[in-house]
């Protein structure tokens, strides 16, 4: 009788798909967040807040409020009646733009307010308030 012989060759092999996967992963996740970290330009004091961080866009408009009552548009310098026609031509193109106002805490609330009224007035609806995160010693008074 004759018994057939057991190939020795070992089929055992890495897949290493599950690995592939996890690094894309990684790697996706590192790059959304890196959109995430505020630009340094004008410096604010701004509110404190505990709600959660707004995604921010490329399409997005920065409108910054100084203490002085400036506006800055995306680190320019502007005054109102070129910021309303800025906020029409974004809306022009998409009103899907999304307008961060980031106004120091010693600007008066009607600055702000007026600052949204234009951007609503141009047809664009999507309007955030720019706040920094609270301290957790903060948190807990």
């Amino acid at each position: 009788m004759r018994f057939r012989k057991e190939s020795k060759r070992n089929n055992n092999f890495l897949d290493i798909t599950p690995i592939v996967d996890t690094v894309f992963n990684l790697l996706i996740f590192f790059a959304v967040s890196l959109n995430f970290i505020s630009t340094p330009g004008i410096q604010v004091n701004l509110p404190k807040s505990t709600a959660q961080e707004v995604a921010r866009e490329r399409k997005d408009l920065r409108v910054v409020i100084t203490p002085a009552n400036q506006l800055y548009l995306n680190e320019k310098e502007v005054d109102l009646s070129t910021l309303r026609k800025s906020f029409e031509e974004a809306a022009a193109v998409g009103r899907e733009t999304q307008v961060l106002i980031q106004a120091d805490e010693q600007v008066t609330h009607g600055k702000v307010v007026e600052v949204m009224d234009l951007a609503r007035n141009a047809g664009l609806a999507r309007l955030a308030i720019v706040t920094q995160q609270k301290s957790d010693q903060t948190k807990r008074r």
